[in-house]
């Protein structure tokens, strides 16, 4: 893809900043439920000509609780939703390792965001990245990105961590409230 001077690209968490999460983890699609408002959020950023990519941890896959077959039903059960709103995800990237995996795809490891540049040519350097965990902080940091952390998912649980890293990062109450300033 080429990269445009105006491109500009922004990085999701998946779950508990577009779908609800659970401790129990979400494994299938009938399981996957989207957060209020997030599909409304991400047809917003296309509609404002920016590309979404996700990079979500998704080690349910190597626990055994779903398989990749599984996995790719909920994110076409997510496309279908945005494409109902005339949107879509440019692309999903995933990690189906846990964390004793000690693999760079993993996050906090930056390897997920490394693919995303090498896959659209852009630098992610300043781009957005919304979560809702100290992981998906400390990534967005760790490559330059501009970390936005939303209430939803674990977010509210992350803020009572009380971390330091946590005290200059902005927070919403969800990702349609951190589009509407991300878009302002």
């Amino acid at each position: 893809m080429q990269q445009t001077a105006k491109q500009k690209i922004i990085v999701l968490d998946r779950d508990g900043v577009i779908n609800e999460d659970s401790d129990a983890f979400i494994k299938s699609p009938d399981e996957w439920h989207p957060v209020p408002g997030s599909i409304e959020a991400i047809a917003k950023l296309k509609q404002a000509g920016w590309l979404v990519a996700v990079a979500t941890n998704q080690s349910g896959v190597r626990r055994g609780y779903y398989d990749r077959a599984t996995l790719s039903a909920m994110h076409q059960k997510l496309q279908a939703l945005l494409g109902a709103q005339g949107a879509k995800i440019d692309w999903i990237n995933f990690s189906p390792y846990v964390g004793g995996d000690n693999t760079p795809c993993r996050k906090p490891s930056t390897g997920m965001l490394t693919a995303i540049e090498n896959r659209f040519g852009l630098p992610l350097q300043g781009a957005p990245m919304v979560g809702d965990t100290l992981a998906d902080m400390r990534v967005a940091l760790a490559k330059g990105l501009t970390p936005y952390l939303v209430r939803t998912g674990k977010g509210e649980r992350t803020l009572e961590s009380k971390d330091a890293l946590l005290e200059e990062i902005p927070v919403y109450d969800n990702l349609l409230a951190a589009v509407e300033a991300i878009l302002k």
